[in-house]
């Protein structure tokens, strides 16, 4: 894998705060900010994933549906009354 160097602006203290918990990790800075970019991507992807799923169950069940889940509810409940 190839590697790009680039270059950044933030704010001193968030600078200070990255230089000592890569220090604390003993890792290199750069290596921090990878981590960190990495599970950013991650979480904005879990992020788009779940808009997604709550986006397709979001929608009631077409009329179809909801008469094979009445059945299926009539059937259940008739195979629990055999069984008490």
């Amino acid at each position: 894998m190839s590697y790009v160097k680039t270059a950044i602006s933030i704010q001193e203290p968030l600078l200070r705060e990255v230089e000592a918990l890569a220090r604390q990790m003993d890792i290199p800075k750069s290596r921090l900010f990878v981590m960190a970019v990495e599970e950013f991507i991650q979480q904005h992807r879990n992020r788009q994933l779940l808009g997604q799923l709550n986006q397709v169950y979001a929608d009631a069940p077409d009329p179809a549906e909801q008469v094979f889940l009445s059945r299926m509810k009539t059937k259940h409940r008739h195979l629990m009354e055999e069984q008490w």
